[in-house]
């Protein structure tokens, strides 16, 4: 009796199918959710309602008081699919006198002859920081991805696309 073994049933453990299936409910509830949320770009406009945008003589008193600088920092860099990433720092100043809520910048690099090679809109103020006070400055850094090896990178410019001022 002591010797002898017993027989092990051997067959699915319920307690792991229950968890597989509480997971999996679990994962749908989420992705539920999550559907329901804006898009960046719908979250972006909510963002900018009421803001300022170029032709309007607004944007063209408020926008001189920008002033956009590009820091020598900026690296290049390959990465592992055998194109460049370029890692753009830059200071965002506002030397005027009216507080910023909002703030969207367009980044390109461009190459000898101002064509654009590569460029991305950048929603600066809420999202780095609440606002934009007079004589304040907003450190900037930014990725822009797929240069090839032969493009001429000549320049980075920086050009605000819309403003709204409290």
């Amino acid at each position: 009796m002591l010797l002898e073994q017993t027989e092990e049933k051997k067959g699915v453990n319920k307690i792991l199918i229950a968890g597989g299936m509480v997971g999996i409910v679990l994962i749908a509830v989420a992705i539920f959710v999550m559907s329901f949320r804006p898009s960046m770009e719908d979250q972006m406009a909510s963002i900018l309602e009421g803001s300022f945008r170029e032709g309007s003589s607004e944007f063209e008193r408020i926008t001189k008081d920008i002033i956009i600088s590009t820091d020598p920092r900026t690296v290049q860099s390959p990465n592992a699919f055998g194109k460049i990433s370029m890692f753009i720092t830059g200071n965002i100043r506002n030397k005027g006198t009216s507080v910023i809520n909002g703030l969207e910048v367009n980044v390109a690099v461009v190459d000898s002859f101002n064509a654009v090679l590569r460029e991305k809109r950048v929603l600066v103020v809420p999202t780095q920081r609440e606002r934009l006070g007079p004589e304040e400055i907003i450190p900037i850094t930014l990725s822009l991805d797929g240069f090839d090896k032969n493009d001429d990178r000549a320049n980075i410019r920086w050009k605000v696309t819309a403003i709204r001022i409290e």
